[in-house]
């Protein structure tokens, strides 16, 4: 599906034909006319839709089925944290290639009691049996595998959930497998992004040299024939539902504890890994503030590291010095700018973000104003910052994004991943899961803060977003998609409140995506990086950024997936784009 127009009052989109000559080879699907979407009689040229608008309630996922699983929680009485379960459940189903309960989740809410926004940090530890020079012993180029054993960390989701639900839980917590449990009983037809990453992990996992210990497991679940399924195959997933429905009947200790705990230690025991039901039974979410900054009148809050939270609100503190509604929408100053801010950001991202039990971050100082008009100095408009270095601290002591919101004026933002497209590779004997990779993002490097150690939380991507305005929760949000993260966040900050975009058009609108940043991995930076673009991009934009010496590139499928609920007084205005296969529903 090619991206839509852009405003009729600015420049044509151009399309670059050699990008969509590969884009078209690799995925025949595409091998359309130069064909653009059709007109819209009002609101923005490129917008995919409206937005789905409500009273009572509002879910916005990357699927159908989950949205709908949501819905008829709050229909039943349920909250929009109850709903958010369920969706998240009937996601690890259908949305195999982002998410599942072998990954992580972090969580933003506001708590109508309470008039706060609160963070909840359900990310797992390493291994405490595997050791760092065992690490090192395994590393390739300086770097953990991406793949197998030695990148996995105990799952954190499951225990989010329960936490989450002891605080905020109104159904029962049965009731809340109850959708994910049929469609993985009776199946669900396969999407056309899942149907296509499934294809790309089949071809990941079993190549030479993957480094995954075993794949059988894998091909059992997903690729039962030697092939996994088309857009529009039924997919059935029985022995999740059978897992879902021992976490169902006992609870978190269904999954951290009993047959499933078991299950997985002898499953890393057979396979040479490290993860024991004692990793398992120590995991507990954690309850954690979330930080804010003020973005031209609106508060935009995120969590601590050991996520990148913060890399959007220091992205933020930076913009806000310049002038971006005079810039011009999706013009080459204003996305040259934004970059700018990602890369200074991108660096304190690299040296200070870490698990907080092992590093104090520099926190109040990242996120001050007179840091930010610091850093903001260094960005000129008519030429590229190189190189760009982390700030001098002073001394001191894909994943699937989704959103829900209830009658009471809860709303919840949770993101939940396996990390690299479907995680490591490595799935538990008959329990129709995968676990993540998460453990791929530490560093080897001696004195870096987030240096590998056993019992430790790696640095996270997953990050939800949130806003409020006057102390009320406005915006709940996320752009899924790695360090596509904070980029995305910044962008619809922006697009809201400099532009006033509509909350559908601020997903829709096409989008940057920088790459080539220092990484908290211990990876240097690649000179100026690279520019990706949306084909909806102006052809003036791209021009005046060439001129400025950016290098420019075309990433389809690397720009991240949006959702948001947008408050309303006495309303929700639900989003989704066309980048994924969800849907946002209200009522």
């Amino acid at each position: 599906m090619r991206r839509r127009t852009f405003l009729a009052a600015l420049p044509a989109a151009a399309v670059a034909s050699k990008v969509l000559a590969q884009s078209r080879a690799e995925n025949p699907n595409r091998n359309r006319p130069d064909v653009h979407g059709g007109d819209r009689v009002d609101g923005a040229t490129f917008a995919s839709r409206s937005a789905a608008w409500g009273t009572n309630g509002a879910a916005a996922t990357a699927h159908p089925l989950a949205s709908l699983a949501a819905l008829d929680m709050l229909r039943l009485g349920g909250t929009a944290v109850d709903a958010a379960i369920a969706a998240n459940a009937v996601l690890g189903l259908v949305e195999p290639i982002a998410c599942g309960i072998g990954g992580d989740c972090f969580v933003m809410l506001s708590d109508p009691k309470t008039g706060k926004v609160e963070g909840l940090n359900g990310s797992g530890r390493s291994p405490r049996a595997l050791g760092l020079d065992t690490v090192r012993g395994r590393a390739k180029n300086g770097l953990i595998p991406s793949y197998g054993a030695i990148s996995v960390s105990v799952p954190g989701a499951v225990d989010a959930w329960w936490t989450l639900h002891q605080r905020y839980g109104k159904l029962p917590w049965k009731d809340l497998f109850a959708p994910a449990v049929a469609h993985a009983e009776m199946g669900a037809p396969v999407s056309q992004n899942v149907a296509y990453y499934l294809g790309r992990s089949l071809v990941n996992f079993t190549k030479p040299g993957s480094g995954i210990e075993e794949v059988e497991n894998f091909k059992t679940v997903w690729a039962a024939g030697g092939a996994t399924p088309r857009e529009g195959e039924v997919f059935k997933n029985p022995a999740l539902g059978r897992t879902y429905r021992l976490i169902a009947q006992h609870g978190r200790e269904g999954f951290y504890g009993g047959e499933v705990a078991q299950t997985i230690e002898t499953y890393f025991k057979r396979i040479g890994g490290w993860m024991t039901k004692a990793d398992l039974a120590d995991h507990h979410a954690r309850w954690d503030p979330p930080h804010r900054v003020n973005y031209r009148g609106v508060d935009v809050w995120g969590l601590s590291p050991n996520s990148q939270g913060l890399a959007t609100l220091q992205m933020l503190n930076i913009m806000e010095t310049f002038d971006f509604k005079a810039m011009g929408f999706q013009s080459a100053a204003a996305i040259h700018h934004g970059v700018e801010a990602k890369r200074l950001a991108f660096e304190d991202r690299a040296k200070f973000y870490a698990d907080p039990d092992f590093h104090k971050t520099p926190t109040e100082w990242l996120l001050s104003k007179d840091y930010a008009r610091q850093r903001a100095k260094l960005i000129s408009p008519g030429k590229i910052l190189t190189p760009v270095h982390p700030g001098q601290a002073p001394s001191q002591g894909d994943t699937t994004y989704f959103t829900t919101a209830d009658a009471s004026g809860m709303m919840v933002s949770i993101i939940q991943s396996n990390y690299r497209g479907m995680g490591s590779g490595l799935s538990p004997d008959g329990l129709g899961f995968m676990f993540q990779n998460r453990g791929e993002l530490f560093a080897l490097t001696d004195g870096h803060a987030n240096i590998y150690a056993p019992g430790k939380r790696p640095f996270q991507t997953i990050i939800p977003g949130f806003a409020t305005k006057g102390a009320q929760p406005w915006l709940s949000f996320g752009v899924m998609g790695g360090d596509m993260q904070p980029q995305g966040q910044a962008q619809i900050i922006s697009n809201m409140v400099d532009y006033g975009l509509s909350v559908q058009e601020a997903g829709d609108s096409p989008r940057w995506h920088h790459g080539g940043s220092s990484e908290p991995t211990g990876e240097a930076q690649h000179g100026i990086g690279v520019l990706n673009l949306e084909t909806g991009v102006p052809e003036a934009t791209r021009a005046a950024l060439a001129q400025i010496g950016w290098k420019m590139a075309a990433d389809p499928g690397g720009y991240g997936g949006y959702q948001a609920i947008e408050r309303w007084p006495g309303r929700y205005a639900a989003a989704t784009e066309m980048r994924k296969d969800g849907v946002a529903l209200a009522y």
